[in-house]
């Protein structure tokens, strides 16, 4: 590991190696850090991760390539986890939000910590089940879930993390005559504003989730009438991508009197679960919190509240998603055409963009690029890193500092592990790319490359629609 930028390198993508939240490598908070645990510069001036030359990735599976760092994922998990231990004098248990990247390695990798798993589609939840997720330790969240869906859930024997009426209704309809009641929790909307993406806040009082806090007594009450579902807790999540604490501990004092409300409707109420929403670091101007920061004020909170309020400690739930696997990611791109407008910017095409990550475009986000192959190459240009879509608003970084590229070279945008594979998309019809997980020198593929058949395979052409095979017609 490079610890230091070397003196002759500081403007050049070393300088990114040590953008990071603490000392030493695996004991800093992985959502701090710009770059996986493990990233370094090799002896031919590569970026590597995993100890695994990213150049060398591409050059065996091809780019665009999601690059996953074994490491720096089961380091956030055990972070977490951890801290829950140390400063939580009750239970706890450490959700996966696996809608910030869900498919069988990475819900493998989880449960193997020891994670339970969120999940938010039919989808996610047979993901998580098939990678040995514990019905149990499951939790079924999501504003609409279909009929479809709630059956799966009955018969899973997942939780369900009620978000409103409709869905309360369905669910005493499905469970009046089963056997063993179904165990819910109940989303509610605390109220609580935090400084984030307008798109990405779900814990003030206008939002599509969870059950309004002025209807607590009547939906309270409602549920206590149904022999088919046992409600075990409460859950609220204030938003994504937050760098303030304050609001965390703040909501654990509202949800605790929430129990207190319960209580007097004869609902022994005993999880909470106070989601996630910890930020990461996506530009070295970004300072979140540490996982352990987050988690001793979480905990503070909870206690203090229960404390005051006279009330037994609760089940201690939490749903971090970015925080565990955005920053353990990067995505390796190679470079292609170039064109210069005089006197306003430059453009260097990549083989990706919004179909990958599209993030840029929906959230205005904004990352850094490095020079893979090039990682001590002076950052001399100042350009607009495009992707190859049909879309003139698909820029991947607006102003990127780069050496001069060459088509045909790899370079890697890092803390790509949040929402890009899972929000990936096949505009213009480009086949979504394919995921490695690395580690100690050796790389895994985890997602296969999607082939030009793959995408038209669920296409149906009526036969009155069907090409002739028959020559001149």
């Amino acid at each position: 590991m490079v610890s230091a930028i070397p003196a002759d390198q500081q403007n050049s993508s070393y300088r990114y190696l040590t953008v990071n939240g603490g000392t030493s490598e695996m004991s800093r908070s992985p959502n701090q850090s710009l770059l996986p645990l493990t990233a370094e510069v090799n002896q031919q001036e590569h970026l590597q991760v995993g100890g695994c030359d990213v150049p060398a990735l591409v050059a065996r599976f091809g780019s665009p390539l999601y690059v996953l760092d074994e490491q720096s994922l089961r380091t956030a998990c055990r972070q977490y986890r951890q801290a829950f231990e140390h400063y939580y004098p009750g239970q706890a248990l450490v959700l996966y939000a696996s809608k910030a990247w869900s498919c069988l390695a990475v819900c493998a990798i989880a449960t193997q910590e020891g994670l339970g798993i969120d999940v938010v589609s039919a989808g996610e939840l047979v993901t998580a089940l098939q990678a040995g997720a514990q019905p149990s330790q499951t939790y079924f969240h999501g504003n609409n879930k279909s009929m479809a869906e709630l059956q799966l859930a009955l018969e899973s024997q997942c939780r369900v993390v009620v978000d409103n009426w409709y869905e309360l209704r369905c669910l005493a309809q499905l469970t009046a005559e089963i056997a063993a009641p179904l165990t819910i929790l109940l989303r509610l909307t605390p109220g609580i504003e935090c400084h984030t993406h307008d798109y990405i806040r779900t814990g003030h009082i206008d939002s599509k989730f969870g059950f309004d806090p002025d209807q607590l007594e009547q939906v309270f009450g409602f549920v206590s009438q149904q022999p088919g579902l046992r409600c075990i807790g409460l859950h609220a999540h204030i938003g994504s991508q937050i760098f303030e604490l304050q609001p965390h501990y703040d909501l654990a004092a509202v949800m605790v009197s929430w129990l207190q409300t319960a209580a007097r409707y004869g609902l022994a109420m005993e999880e909470l679960d106070i989601g996630g929403g910890l930020g990461i670091r996506y530009t070295e101007a970004d300072d979140p919190p540490s996982i352990e920061a987050w988690v001793k004020t979480v905990c503070q909170g909870v206690v203090a509240a229960c404390e005051a309020s006279q009330q037994p400690l609760p089940r201690l739930l939490c749903e971090p998603g970015r925080s565990l696997i955005g920053t353990a990611c990067v995505t390796a791109y190679t470079v292609g055409s170039q064109k210069t407008v005089p006197g306003i910017r430059s453009y260097v095409a990549v083989d990706g963009g919004m179909s990958d990550n599209p993030r840029p475009i929906t959230y205005q986000s904004v990352y850094r690029v490095l020079a893979a192959s090039r990682m001590a190459a002076p950052l001399s240009d100042t350009v607009t890193l495009a992707g190859k879509h049909c879309e003139s608003g698909d820029v991947v970084i607006t102003s990127a500092q780069v050496p001069p590229l060459i088509a045909g070279e790899v370079i890697a945008i890092p803390a790509t592990g949040a929402y890009n594979y899972s929000m990936a998309s096949n505009y213009n019809r480009v086949p979504r790319p394919a995921a490695v997980l690395v580690g100690g020198g050796d790389a895994h593929l985890i997602i296969r490359r999607e082939t030009l058949q793959d995408l038209i395979r669920q296409d149906c052409l009526p036969d009155a629609l069907g090409v002739s095979s028959e020559e001149g017609t």
